[in-house]
């Protein structure tokens, strides 16, 4: 029975799809996590528990603890664990991408510079040096003509090393760039997201693509449209639609765009989650690429067909792990139908009291499943100082219009119930 350790950080959504997938497959799972978790009861082995801030220890203690059982492959099913599966692999012999890669994936300036290098479109950027006076206006005045001499106005300031849009503003004007820049710091030192980056603001419509590397080969998978415009202050998403509905030569561009920027990056093997603007004129501009999955539970929106037989019921982490182990399917995984989800998110900050019309939404004629994900009574916030959306709605139709469709419906019998609170304000939870 081939054998897989699998980095579980305590946050992921990821846990039990990836789980389930192993299951399928007939595949041995080693679970290490930053601690124990409420799954682990239901695993073979012990889980290995590590920090993955420090990813060489981290390493160490994962290889030290499977050497004697043997493992097949490394995954990280999340950014957090990325570069301790890959010292992890090297330690036990094992295929990874090189660690430079993943660091740059992890490292927004990183990933600049390296794209830079190879040519690869994307925005004006600026790296930031630290701020003099975090939350002050002495150390930022001077800060603020350097972005907008650099790389203009509008512009977006997003902290080096957070995901899933924390820390990410837009700014019009220097009073706004300032305040954006103060804020996006906060953020970042609580996060621990590193320094900051400026980029120019580049106008147009949002894409998601995801696929699959075997070889220095790209195989994508899908390409999520997002219907909903996201052009700031804040940048929390909402609808994906896939396929997408733009023109093909668009579509085939975004895909070797992402295909160069993993070659600049010198990324190998395994899932790609991508993210580009497409421009006005057509042109896609690469914001960010991950070694990893589409984030929260959004795979569970896609069902694959594979090896060309038309049957579906394959899903996206059984496509990982089976590419980890060097057992792709024999042909293309191609989408069973056209594909959406909607990511419930937080209206305003305060204590969650409730989401309402679950049922009805669920009722709904294309919709496959309904769930939230933050119980009621818990603190929450929205972007850019929140981290989690409430929930996950998905749909599957016969294409996607009839896709965004369902999910604008659903969206509309949700109702979300929030007591707002003061930001300092104590909340028992």
């Amino acid at each position: 029975m081939p054998r897989i350790l699998l980095l579980l950080p305590s946050s992921t959504y990821r846990a039990a799809d990836f789980l389930a997938a192993a299951r399928r497959l007939g595949v041995d799972v080693v679970v290490a996590c930053e601690e124990d978790q409420a799954l682990a009861g239901r695993m073979p082995h012990p889980p290995v528990v590590v920090d993955f801030a420090a990813p060489e220890e981290a390493a160490s203690r994962m290889a030290t603890a499977v050497a004697a059982l043997g493992v097949d492959a490394v995954v990280a099913v999340d950014d957090q664990g990325l570069e301790a599966a890959g010292h992890a692999a090297e330690a036990l012999g094992l295929a990874h991408n090189p660690l430079d890669a993943l660091a740059a994936t992890r490292d927004k300036a990183l990933l600049r510079r390296c794209l830079d290098a190879a040519g690869v479109v994307q925005p004006a950027w600026l790296e930031l040096p630290p701020l003099a006076e975090p939350g002050g206006t002495p150390g930022l005045v001077p800060l603020v003509e350097h972005v907008i001499e650099s790389v203009g106005l509008p512009c977006v300031v997003k902290p080096r090393g957070l995901s899933g849009s924390r820390g990410v503003i837009r700014a019009d004007d220097p009073a706004a760039l300032e305040a954006a820049l103060a804020r996006s710091a906060g953020i970042a030192e609580v996060g621990g997201g590193g320094g900051l980056l400026a980029e120019a603001y580049v106008p147009g419509g949002e894409v998601a693509l995801e696929a699959l590397l075997a070889d220095g080969r790209l195989e994508v998978l899908a390409l999520f449209d997002k219907p909903d415009p996201l052009e700031g202050p804040f940048f929390a998403e909402t609808i994906y639609v896939t396929p997408s509905r733009l023109p093909e030569p668009v579509q085939d561009a975004s895909a070797e765009r992402v295909g160069a920027a993993c070659a600049a990056l010198g990324l190998r093997s395994g899932p790609v989650h991508a993210e580009l603007r497409i421009t006005p004129d057509g042109t896609p501009v690469l914001l960010e690429v991950a070694a990893r999955t589409i984030g929260g539970r959004c795979s569970r929106a896609l069902d694959f067909a594979t090896g060309g037989s038309g049957v579906t019921g394959c899903s996206l982490e059984e496509l990982v792990l089976r590419n980890a182990l060097g057992n792709p399917p024999p042909g293309p995984a191609t989408l069973g139908s056209a594909a959406g989800v909607l990511m419930l998110p937080v209206p305003v900050a305060g204590v969650l009291r409730g989401v309402s019309g679950v049922e009805a939404a669920s009722a709904l004629p294309g919709i496959v499943g309904v769930e939230l994900t933050i119980a009621a009574g818990r603190r929450v916030a929205p972007l850019p100082e929140g981290d989690r959306y409430l929930g996950f709605v998905f749909a599957r139709g016969a294409g996607p219009a009839a896709v965004e469709e369902a999910l604008r419906r659903a969206w509309a019998e949700l109702d979300v119930l929030v007591d707002p609170v003061p930001a300092d304000a104590a909340v028992a939870v």
